[in-house]
């Protein structure tokens, strides 16, 4: 049998480990992407290591969450990652360049290459053929300095395309499709690799969009070949010499399989507030909306907006009705200009906001309560936008516009007019983009001065572990609780994200708003979770602050892989309900007990007994940590064994 493509790329990238699913590996890393709000904490830790200089093909820090620069503390971090970007080797994205991941597919991506970014929708870059991952800010950190990033082999799912998507069904719909299927854990521990007939009928921008939310599935990454699709696509951007054919062989294995039908596609809705709460649009129709959003770096692309513009032109926005647009890239906007179609979005009413993540992690925009929003983004975790009681409805672009001109939610089939074409851009001027600013050479690097604000603290070590874990469960929560519930997004956090003490005070905020206090006056503890804990997006922040506050140990039904990942990372002891059920068991307020701990963590246990010392009863979790990770643990997290054991 032949190799899938996922295999392939592996097999070149292999430094450690063999390619057998579930087995842990380490890959060496092409193409490093970092941002304003984990890539401080990413390039403190590499800093850490006192490295010097990146160690990778490609790296690049992007200014694309707090372009708005609402506080002196966003402007700060942006001057310590720009300075940071001339001396250590990275390139640096000015605020409004764009965002990050869809800029380095315009200017940097190689098909066949392997690129990790400390945010989770690194994943996006799937679409053009390389294998994409997010990860916490130190895994990135530890690949800048020529380390391999180690994770255990996924299994390969084939998912076949057939036929063609019909007038008004979309690549988000066909996102949204998978995510109804296989739900948001549905991917967990799985690459899923897009073959067969109908790919063909998909632009890159179509593929990037399908790759971009599998990491609403949970999934380790997606990925489409590099073809004709993909050479066509590199060549109008002008980078046809970096384009690499990579394609499965003909008689490819797989450990799964799917099969989609593209022209069995209909407009779909994702209903608050959890992405694969996918239902035909007809089963939302009619809900009044009070904002309306397209952008973010799932549907903020040349081709949405353009289909957006054609679908306005000669209509007013409704008046009840906010309806803003976040670009993708500055570069795509800049194509729009030319063509004449942003004066048919300003004409319509529509805001054109800043190339940036913006409203979709809570920046601007944010809904007052009662409001209902409907936005072409990838994610809809109550809170997200900012107001903890939100109610936000998923879709595609042209279901977003349809709606924002009926002022309630609306099948675009309906409208009377012809269906955008799916477009990508005849040409873009990439080489004038005067929002990319290259590192300094070697020989001028030395000179160059690092300007660290006062809000740019070092980040805090966890100590080792102690023999022995007791402690007061802190909170109880129950399935998807994602990173935006441990670690609220939002202006009035986003600008602690490299000052933890600070940040530390909004953990599980919109949650438990009284969780701070209880922590600090317990000295810390255990939080018990569900199933999917930690999914979303990849912030490492997410477990640093946490284990500020004093958490020792998770125990869940099952882990989210980045945050699995990240807590290991960090020092804090992850764990599993050997039975489900006890999940039900365990009170808010129980005090547990874990004896002799680091003896059994160190010798390889795989299971340990904790004692409800408030109940007087004892339950057994799962450990399923590797010889590495144990390390890690055991010395209090990754970059406390790591500067034990630094990198040469």
């Amino acid at each position: 049998m032949g190799e899938n493509l996922t295999r392939k790329i592996l097999k070149a990238h292999l430094a450690d480990g063999r390619l057998a699913a579930g087995e842990e590996i380490g890959i060496k890393i092409d193409e490093i992407l970092i941002q304003d709000i984990t890539g401080t904490a990413a390039v403190l830790h590499f800093e850490a290591m006192q490295l010097g200089r990146v160690r990778c093909k490609v790296a690049c820090s992007y200014g694309d969450h707090n372009v708005l620069q609402v506080s002196e503390e966003n402007t700060e971090d942006h001057v310590y990652l720009s300075t940071a970007a001339r001396k250590y080797g990275f390139w640096w994205a000015k605020p409004g360049a764009g965002i990050g991941h869809q800029i380095h597919q315009e200017h940097f991506a190689c098909p066949g290459d392997t690129a990790l970014g400390a945010d989770s929708h690194t994943v996006h870059m799937g679409g053009m053929g390389l294998y994409a991952m997010g990860a916490g800010g130190l895994d990135v950190a530890v690949a800048m300095g020529g380390g391999a990033y180690y994770f255990d082999m996924p299994a390969v799912v084939r998912v076949s395309l057939t036929g063609a998507l019909r007038p008004w069904s979309t690549a988000k719909d066909v996102i949204l499709e998978i995510l109804r299927q296989k739900t948001a854990n549905g991917g967990f521990g799985k690459v899923f690799e897009y073959v067969g007939p109908g790919i063909q009928n998909l632009n890159l921008q179509q593929r990037i969009t399908i790759c971009n939310m599998g990491a609403e599935l949970g999934a380790t990454t997606s990925i489409f070949p590099s073809d004709a699709v993909t050479r066509d696509y590199m060549r109008r951007i002008g980078r046809e010499k970096d384009w690499r054919e990579a394609l499965p062989d003909p008689d490819a294995a797989y450990d799964e399989s799917m099969e989609l039908d593209l022209g069995a596609i209909e407009p779909l809705v994702a209903l608050p507030s959890n992405p694969d709460k996918v239902v035909p649009v007809s089963q939302a129709e009619g809900v009044k909306v009070d904002q309306v959003m397209v952008g973010s770096c799932t549907n903020g692309s040349y081709t949405d907006l353009k289909a957006v513009a054609q679908i306005v032109k000669g209509r007013k926005v409704h008046p009840d009705v906010t309806f803003f647009v976040h670009p993708s890239s500055r570069m795509d906007l800049e194509a729009l200009a030319r063509e004449g179609l942003l004066t048919d979005l300003i004409a319509a009413g529509v805001n054109v906001e800043a190339a940036t993540c913006g409203a979709c992690i809570g920046v601007g925009h944010v809904p007052a309560k009662g409001m209902k929003s409907l936005r072409a983004i990838n994610r809809n975790f109550k809170g997200r936008t900012g107001q903890k009681d939100d109610e936000v409805y998923l879709s595609s672009s042209e279901v977003a516009a349809a709606t924002a001109i009926a002022g309630v939610i609306t099948d675009p089939r309906k409208l009377g007019l012809r269906a955008p074409a799916q477009e990508v851009p005849a040409t873009l001027d990439l080489a004038n983009n005067p929002s990319l600013v290259p590192p300094a050479s070697p020989q001028d690097a030395p000179s160059v001065r690092v300007i660290k604000g006062d809000n740019i603290q070092v980040i805090p070590l966890k100590g080792a572990l102690e023999p022995a874990l007791r402690g007061e469960v802190l909170i109880v929560l129950g399935d998807n609780i994602s990173t935006d519930h441990i670690m609220p997004a939002g202006a009035q956090m986003l600008r602690f994200r490299s000052n933890i003490p600070k940040l530390a005070e909004y953990v599980f905020n919109r949650v438990d708003p009284e969780f701070v206090a209880r922590a600090k006056a317990k000295k810390g503890g255990f939080i018990v979770g569900g199933s999917n804990y930690g999914q979303g997006s990849s912030r490492e922040h997410a477990a640093i602050a946490p284990m500020y506050l004093g958490i020792v140990g998770v125990i869940v039904k099952d882990f989210a892989r980045i945050h699995l990942a990240n807590l290991i990372n960090w020092g804090i002891l992850p764990m599993t309900f050997a039975d489900p059920a006890d999940h039900g068991r365990v009170r808010q307020g129980d005090v547990l007990e874990i004896p002799d701990v680091r003896r059994l963590v160190e010798s390889g246990a795989s299971a340990l007994a904790v004692k409800n010392v408030t109940q007087g009863t004892t339950f057994k979790v799962a450990l399923s940590l590797n010889r590495r990770e144990r390390a890690y643990v055991v010395a209090g997290g990754k970059l406390a064994h790591t500067k034990a054991q630094p990198l040469h």
